[in-house]
């Protein structure tokens, strides 16, 4: 068990209460079972991460855990997920300030069925362009990590083989949203292929491309 080795700031104090919620989300809205899955938010060089084997309606303001980008841990004392490693190469290598994994279940039937989400909804553009699937490796290790940057090159969220799903964002709300976003047009692929001698029509790169540069301009200005 690590000992505490410094206070919690106001500041990681709020990140870990908005990555409680999103953790409880995951489960509420299905995309993971029990304590599968796992949440991470970046404050300054520490990441707040979600405890490994802790139901997340058990966890609590004082429950803080985190750690710096080596994995060295700095506040809390229990231990952090075994996915530690996905999340720290993440950060490592992106501009990411929060990463979500979850076991999805319509995105991790589609990761056991292709390399590749078909095209099948523009909203892929939001990802960087076409998902891609990460090949399977054992959970928690470097060679999983490893396989998740290779995926999420030029991207923001990939499936993982026979696992699940990961994306990251700038903010928790928008890493969230992307899971959301990977889980359901993986629900839609599934759905319009299952349909007997028809196949769905996909976008092409053209296409894909065109949206891409419209939703740079998407949403409020100030």
């Amino acid at each position: 068990m690590a000992e505490q080795r410094r206070d919690v700031s106001d500041e990681e104090t709020r990140a870990w209460t908005g990555l409680v919620e999103a953790a409880r989300r995951t489960v509420s809205e299905g995309l993971v079972v029990g304590t599968s899955g796992n949440v991470s938010v970046r404050v300054g060089s520490t990441v707040l991460v979600t405890p490994s084997g802790v139901p997340y309606d058990r966890l609590t303001p004082h429950d803080v855990t985190g750690v710096d980008l080596t994995g060295r841990q700095v506040l809390g004392t229990l231990v952090p997920t075994s996915e530690l490693p996905m999340h720290l190469a993440v950060y490592r290598a992106t501009g990411a300030r929060a990463v979500v994994h979850t076991h999805a279940v319509h995105a991790t039937a589609v990761s056991t069925l292709v390399d590749e989400l078909p095209l099948v909804h523009y909203m892929a553009a939001a990802l960087g362009g076409p998902v891609r699937v990460a090949p399977y490796a054992t959970y928690g290790t470097e060679e999983l990590a490893e396989h998740v940057l290779r995926a999420l090159d030029g991207r923001t969220g990939c499936l993982l083989r026979n696992h699940g799903t990961l994306t990251h964002g700038t903010t928790l709300d928008q890493a969230y949203d992307r899971t959301a976003q990977l889980e359901w047009m993986c629900r839609l692929w599934l759905t319009a292929s299952s349909v007997p001698g028809r196949s769905p029509a996909l976008l092409s790169p053209d296409q894909l491309a065109e949206v891409s540069d419209r939703l740079r301009g998407y949403g409020q200005r100030d």
